[in-house]
């Protein structure tokens, strides 16, 4: 009997420290982020929020922005922040965790 090779799955979550590069700028940043496979479209889905930071006033929501953590690298858009000054950020495709 032949066993086929464990599917590898992409991690679904990642908190801590990252690199947000948005044009010119580059911050570090707090991230919380989480991600699924969506089986409509065939993509993978990440999305979260980073913490709170005055630098991130300079940083438009809509911008698309390069997100790094020690796992990788992924090109995301901010979105809407939240009451507490926390950006949304979302991507497609392999995720920076």
């Amino acid at each position: 009997m032949t066993h086929a090779a464990p599917h590898h799955e992409a991690r679904e979550e990642y908190a801590g420290p990252a690199t947000l590069v948005a044009g010119e700028a580059e911050l570090v940043v707090e991230v919380d982020l989480r991600g699924r496979f969506e089986p409509i479209d065939g993509r993978f889905h990440w999305y979260g929020r980073l913490a709170a930071a005055p630098e991130l006033g300079e940083v438009r929501p809509g911008s698309t922005v390069t997100l790094t953590t020690e796992h990788g690298s992924a090109e995301g858009r901010l979105n809407d922040v939240d009451p507490w000054g926390r950006p949304r950020i979302s991507g497609l495709g392999r995720p920076p965790f």
